[in-house]
């Protein structure tokens, strides 16, 4: 088949794309390049460098197209409550100019990538029959995205499926990203003999998903004829863990011996994130098999083999106010 990934050059995407590869496809896509990397890309790939709001560039690319996955965003929950602009152009705008292309090219599946944050500050472990209450405008513009999905794809005859991943973790992850990542920062850091620093008292819960862990499941959202307008949470719900406990695991993994730096808590963020695998394990056959403690160690062996790096601060911080994280304005992380 022909498959369109978009932000391609980027973690998700990139694993996606070699999976897919491997099974036979025919594989393209594009990145914007605000923070893919082209390292990250398989060889003799069909690639483009534009932009998912580019709505005539993305109408092009789309053409003879059998299947989309929409895996392209600025992930940054936390940033979007200062940089609301920037972040939910890169969401909300930037979907439904790949949505609109794919209709009108006759795209058979749509497959989206949402966001845990979805569910916002609910009671966990998260479950899709929950109505979404999203705490940010990164959540808000993801929920956006999948009602608009919906109901074009209602209307126009277009067949979808909306993964909601958890904190997804592995190789190629971009590790020099200060927004987000919590588990690249914290090792990056301490491969460089530097303190975690956590937001908050750092009892807040997660659970993290290994890549290979995750691409099974997108991968069946796709070709799996049998299962079509799904919303199904992707990722394990047996190791939540706090912020605290992570860092101690990270510290553990790196040989890190100091302790975290505690800075003020990040407004928005939600407490207990954690969501519910029994539709995914009901519908896709979804299976933990990568431990926390492994997905520790396999992401710090990448970075160990990519070399540490400096953090960039590339992307905007719109409003700047007493409680904008000084992480961010001063550039300390």
């Amino acid at each position: 088949m022909k498959i369109y990934i978009t932000g391609i050059a980027g973690f998700l995407g990139s694993h996606l794309a070699k999976r897919l590869i491997n099974l036979g496809h025919e594989v393209s896509g594009n990145d914007s390049m605000i923070q893919g990397e082209l390292d990250n890309l398989p060889g003799n790939i069909n690639f483009h460098k534009i932009d998912c709001c580019n709505y005539d560039e993305m109408s092009r690319n789309l053409k003879d197209i059998d299947i989309v996955y929409h895996c392209a965003a600025t992930a940054h929950e936390g940033l979007s409550v200062f940089s609301p602009n920037f972040i939910t152009k890169n969401i909300y705008q930037a979907s439904i100019s790949v949505i609109t292309a794919s209709i009108i090219n006759k795209v058979k599946r749509f497959v989206f990538c949402s966001s845990m944050a979805r569910y916002g500050n609910q009671k966990s472990p998260f479950t899709e029959d929950m109505a979404p209450k999203p705490e940010d405008p990164y959540g808000i513009a993801k929920v956006a995205v999948e009602d608009t999905l919906k109901l074009l794809c209602e209307v126009h005859s277009m067949d979808y499926n909306i993964a909601v991943p958890h904190n997804i973790v592995g190789p190629n992850q971009k590790y020099d990203d200060p927004f987000r990542n919590v588990m690249s920062i914290f090792i990056n850091r301490n491969l460089q003999n530097k303190p975690s620093i956590i937001y908050g008292d750092g009892n807040q819960t997660r659970c993290f998903s290994y890549i290979d862990d995750v691409i099974f499941c997108l991968e069946k959202l796709a070709l799996e004829k049998k299962i079509s307008k799904e919303i199904i949470n992707i990722g394990p719900d047996e190791e939540t863990i706090t912020i605290n406990e992570l860092s101690k695991l990270i510290s553990n993994e790196t040989g890190y011996n100091g302790e975290p730096i505690y800075v003020p808590a990040r407004p928005q963020e939600v407490r207990e994130a954690s969501c519910s695998s029994n539709k995914a394990r009901k519908l896709l056959d979804y299976k933990t098999k990568t431990s926390l403690k492994e997905s520790v160690k396999l992401t710090a062996d990448y970075i160990r083999s990519k070399g540490t790096r400096n953090f960039i601060y590339n992307l905007p911080v719109e409003i700047r106010s007493d409680i904008t994280p000084e992480t961010w304005t001063k550039k300390t992380i």
